[in-house]
C-alpha cells in the first residue's frame, strides 16, 4: 500500500486527510512539526509528502514551509512534495513549484483534485523507481559482461543488443555451429568476431568467406580448395577456407547464396570434419568452428528447394537474431558518436534527426552518414543539414512533450536523460526543466 506523510500542525487537517486517503487504499502518517516530519522520513518508507507552509501560531510568511521543503529536497531529492496551506501570498509557493515541488493546493482543498494529484504522483514515482532499478540492474549486467568477455570494442546501449551479446558470449565456449540472422548492415560479422574471441579457439585463425560475393562455380573452390587443372584458370593447387581455418573459426557470410552442390559438401564437413579439394580424391581432415550468417529467409528457401533442410538444422544449432538498428534505438546516438571524427560533436537538432530516421541500411548506413557529415560540416558542430537525412520527421522544437511521452522516451533510453532529450528534440537542460515541472524524478 502506498504511504503519504502529512506534515501539518493542525490535527483536524491531518485527520481529514487520513480519512480521505484511507477510503482510497492509501496509508497516511502524521507529523505535527518540521522536525518530527524529517525524523519520520528517516525512519519510514514514504511515497509522497503533503506539507503545510506555516507552523508557528500567527505566522503567515511561509518561511518555515520553504525551509522544510528545501531540507526534504536536500535529503530526498526524488520524493514528491505537495504544498498545502491557507496562506494567500503565493509567490514563495510558486517559486517552490519551480524548484521542484510537485504541486500547490490551497485550503480548503478539493478532494477530487488532491486525490488525482496524489495518485498520479505515486504511480509516477513507482514507475520511476522501477525504471531506476531496471537501469541499475542493466548497468551491473553490462559491467559483468564487459569484465568477463572480450567484446571487441563493440558500442551499444540498447537492451536488445545486450541480449544478443549475452547469448553470443554464452555459446562462444561450445564448438557447436552458430547461425547469425538479421538484415544487411546490422553488424553480424562483429558478433561472429566476439564469438571467436571468447571461444576455445580464440588464438586460432578467423577466416571469412562472403558466399554472396563470388560466382557460384568458384564458391566450392574457395571453401574446399582445388588441385591444379580442377577448373579453367586453376594453374596450381590452392588451399580452401576450411584448410586455412583449421584449428580456428570459419565465418560464412550470406550462407543462403551457397549452391546446392556446395551445401551438400558443407554438410559433410560439419558432420565429419572431412572433405576433398576439387579435382582430388584425397580426403583431408580439419577441426573448424563454423559460424554462418544470412539476411535471407532460409525457411522460404527450404520450401522452394534452394536450401537443404538438413544443412539448415546443422547450421542452426544456435541462432542469434540481430535486430535492425531501428529496433534498438538506444544504440543510435552512441554509435553515431563513435563514428564521429575527433573534435566533432552533434548539435541537439542533429541528434533528433538521427533518432527520427528509419535507418533502412542499419549500422552501415549510420557509419556512412557520419563520415559524410564530418566532411560536409563547416565547423566542429554537425547540424541536421550536414547529415543529408529527411528532416520532416524531426520533432518541432516548440512541441512540449507531456508526462507520458517523456516517461516512454526515458524508458527507451534506459534512463539516459541526454539520449531521451535528443529523441524528444530538446536539450538536456530543457528536458530536466520539463521533468521538474511535471514532477518526474531524475534517473
Amino acid at each position: 500500500m502506498p504511504t503519504v506523510l502529512i506534515i501539518d500542525d493542525n490535527a483536524a487537517v491531518a485527520i481529514a486527510l487520513e480519512v480521505l486517503f484511507s477510503l482510497h487504499d492509501i496509508d497516511a502518517l502524521r507529523a505535527a512539526s518540521p522536525a518530527e516530519g524529517l525524523a519520520m522520513l528517516e525512519r519510514c518508507s514514504v511515497d509522497l509528502v503533503i506539507q503545510d507552509m506555516n507552523f508557528t501560531a500567527d505566522t503567515t510568511s511561509g518561511e518555515e514551509g520553504v525551509a522544510l521543503f528545501r531540507e526534504i529536497r536536500k535529503r530526498h531529492p526524488d520524493l514528491p512534495v505537495i504544498l498545502l496551506t491557507a496562506w494567500t501570498h503565493l509567490d514563495a509557493a510558486v517559486d517552490l513549484v519551480k524548484s521542484g515541488a510537485a504541486d500547490y493546493l490551497s485550503k480548503p482543498w478539493n478532494d477530487k483534485r488532491l486525490l488525482a494529484t496524489v495518485t498520479n504522483l505515486i504511480e509516477l514515482g513507482q514507475a520511476n523507481r522501477a525504471l531506476q532499478q531496471r537501469v541499475q540492474r542493466e548497468r551491473r549486467e553490462r559491467r559483468d559482461l564487459e569484465y568477463k568477455f572480450d567484446l571487441r570494442g563493440v558500442v551499444w546501449e540498447d537492451p536488445a543488443t545486450e541480449r544478443v551479446l549475452n547469448l553470443a558470449c554464452q555459446v562462444a565456449r561450445s564448438d557447436v555451429p552458430v547461425l547469425i540472422t538479421g538484415p544487411n548492415g546490422t553488424g553480424k560479422e562483429r558478433i561472429a568476431e566476439i564469438i571467436k574471441a571468447n571461444s576455445q579457439v580464440a588464438d586460432g585463425p578467423f577466416v571469412v568467406l562472403n558466399c554472396g560475393a563470388l560466382p557460384a562455380e568458384l564458391i566450392e573452390a574457395e571453401l574446399f580448395g582445388a588441385e591444379a587443372g580442377a577448373y579453367t584458370g586453376a594453374s596450381k593447387a590452392r588451399e580452401g577456407k576450411f584448410e586455412a581455418a583449421d584449428g580456428g573459426t570459419l565465418f560464412l557470410d550470406e550462407i543462403g547464396n551457397l549452391p546446392l552442390a556446395g551445401q551438400m559438401k558443407l554438410l559433410r564437413v560439419l558432420e565429419t570434419g572431412r572433405f576433398e579439394r576439387l579435382g582430388s580424391n584425397r580426403e583431408r581432415q580439419v577441426k573448424v568452428r563454423v559460424i554462418s550468417a544470412t539476411n535471407a529467409d532460409l525457411g522460404g528457401m527450404i520450401r522452394a528447394g534452394t536450401f537443404r533442410e538438413d544443412l539448415f538444422y546443422r547450421l542452426n544449432v544456435i541462432e542469434l537474431r540481430l535486430p535492425p538498428l531501428a529496433s534498438r534505438p538506444a544504440d543510435i546516438l552512441p554509435l553515431a558518436s563513435n563514428f564521429l571524427a575527433p573534435g566533432k560533436s552533434l548539435a541537439p537538432a542533429a541528434q533528433a534527426a538521427l533518432m527520427a530516421h528509419a535507418w533502412p541500411g542499419n549500422v552501415r548506413e549510420l557509419k556512412n552518414v557520419m563520415q559524410r557529415a564530418a566532411l560536409l560540416a563547416q565547423g566542429d558542430t554537425i547540424k541536421p543539414e550536414d547529415l543529408g537525412l529527411p528532416l520532416a520527421a524531426v520533432p518541432a522544437a516548440d512541441n512540449e512533450p507531456d508526462r507520458g511521452t517523456i516517461a516512454q522516451a526515458l524508458a527507451r533510453a534506459g534512463g539516459v536523460v541526454a539520449q531521451a532529450a535528443a529523441e524528444l528534440g530538446l536539450s538536456r537542460q530543457a528536458l530536466y526543466r520539463r521533468m521538474e515541472r511535471l514532477g518526474i524524478a531524475r534517473p
